[in-house]
């Protein structure tokens, strides 16, 4: 009896899987099947050439597979479309917005969120999703919980780029980077923040440099700010009269930083992605001696998404855009530094065996630990700091 009373109950928990399973095939047809013929404008940065052509291969492929006309926004700073979603709300419009799917993460994630503009809880829920990589952080967003209001889609990690004829042995920690500049004054620099590249680059130093790392992990606090961050500040006091220009000026993005190093002028550059220096010489804008590295205790990584406003116009087409960049396929095109070069945030194993080769043929065996973004909130306090004093030289 006991067992017959065991194979009802697994039989039972079978039909019940198998019903559930059903269910959530038929809604996610009924939702592809209300985005036929939707039009979704995606706001995505696109201060880089490749990530736009990307894009654009993107919109040809949901057009012929799901009937969706995909227009791409191009934006300086996601910042910007916040403001814009932010003011819809404002003035009342609950429907009907002027964004369906949006590039974010940081900051501008957790103004949204706590905001209650973006749509919740749809990103788990997406087919494509079984082959996502878990132990990355896709449920947290700068230590702030994602609850399903955005679909991770890349993954990205701080990391100088130096030319071998130059440098051929570059630095590895903030201390060796002071002696680096020292060494070369002038051709050292960072973008100037806002710049999320040049942000990250003091966030960088802060989890190397602060004596409380802990304190990262929550919002900063007016008591403790000054007693958290002090060593950074030290640190760049020593390092700005070094800089390219004497530190009275800085790139305004890691392209411009990518051209004074092509030139000669810097020795390094920084970027927000591992195979970038791959990518860029790929396309000749970067020479063939360029490569990448980081600090010997890792570099600050995060990964990026792309949420729903609360608003938006054709929700449905949103997800089955989302849907579509978590494709194997569209992430491996992605990886490719031929294309983009933007890492995957899929699970190798969790792919079939020739995908899974190829995918792990993308990752580089010297790429450094991965260190957790310090809480959103950290970004904007470490810039109004940072244009306090030194936005005025």
């Amino acid at each position: 009896m006991r067992g017959m009373r065991k194979g009802i109950a697994c039989l039972s928990t079978l039909l019940l899987c198998s019903q559930l399973a059903v269910a959530q095939t038929a809604r996610w047809q009924a939702i592809e099947q209300e985005a036929q013929g939707q039009t979704v404008w995606f706001n995505a940065w696109g201060g880089d050439a490749a990530v736009n052509q990307y894009l654009d291969w993107v919109s040809g492929e949901v057009k012929r597979d799901y009937a969706i006309n995909l227009r791409i926004v191009h934006i300086a700073d996601a910042a910007d479309t916040v403001k814009r979603i932010q003011t819809e709300a404002k003035a009342g419009r609950t429907s009907g917005g002027s964004v369906d799917l949006l590039w974010v993460n940081g900051e501008n994630f957790r103004t949204l969120k706590e905001g209650g503009l973006l749509r919740t809880g749809w990103a788990e829920q997406l087919p494509n999703w079984q082959y996502v990589d878990t132990q990355k952080p896709v449920r947290e967003d700068f230590s702030v919980p994602v609850e399903g209001a955005e679909s991770p889609w890349g993954s990205a990690q701080l990391m100088f780029i130096a030319r071998r004829t130059q440098t051929p042995e570059p630095p590895t920690s903030p201390q060796s980077l002071l002696t680096f500049a020292k060494a070369h004054p002038g051709t050292v620099t960072y973008p100037r923040p806002p710049d999320f590249t040049g942000t990250a680059f003091l966030e960088q130093l802060l989890i190397n440099l602060t004596p409380r790392p802990d304190a990262l992990k929550h919002p900063p606090q007016k008591a403790t700010f000054a007693d958290v961050t002090a060593p950074l500040w030290r640190y760049l006091d020593q390092l700005h009269p070094l800089l390219w220009r004497d530190g009275r000026d800085f790139p305004p993005s890691p392209t411009r930083m990518d051209t004074l190093l092509a030139q000669g002028a810097l020795r390094l550059s920084l970027t927000f992605n591992p195979l970038h220096a791959q990518q860029k010489i790929a396309t000749r804008e970067l020479p063939e001696d360029s490569y990448s590295f980081g600090f010997q205790d890792g570099m600050l990584g995060n990964v990026h998404f792309v949420a729903i406003p609360a608003n938006a116009r054709a929700s449905e087409a949103a997800q089955v855009v989302a849907n579509f960049l978590l494709s194997p396929r569209a992430q491996l095109r992605k990886a490719d530094p031929a294309i983009w070069g933007d890492p995957s945030v899929l699970d190798p194993q969790k792919l079939a065996a020739s995908q899974r080769d190829e995918l792990a043929a993308r990752i580089s065996p010297t790429q450094p630990t991965v260190l957790a973004e310090p809480h959103a909130a950290w970004v904007n306090a470490l810039e109004q700091e940072w244009l306090r004093r030194y936005g005025t030289h």
